[in-house]
């Protein structure tokens, strides 16, 4: 019965707190996932996406 679960590095949280705060819950990281992140500027008089940062997120696994 495994059930995973995600967890999203929160701001000011550093991936070593994140992971301890996994471990904490019981899991333990099988995958890491990044994407982009986006902010929509208008530039030259059009829309445009520009990246702003990226948002990881880790995928546990119950430890066990």
């Amino acid at each position: 019965m495994s059930k995973k679960k995600k967890f999203r590095l929160e701001e000011n949280e550093t991936i070593d707190q994140c992971l301890k705060r996994m471990a904490n819950e019981g899991y333990t990281p099988v995958r890491r996932m990044e994407q982009p992140v986006f902010k929509e500027e208008v530039i030259a008089g059009e829309k445009k996406l520009v990246p702003c940062g990226r948002e990881i997120i880790f995928e546990g696994k119950p430890v066990g």
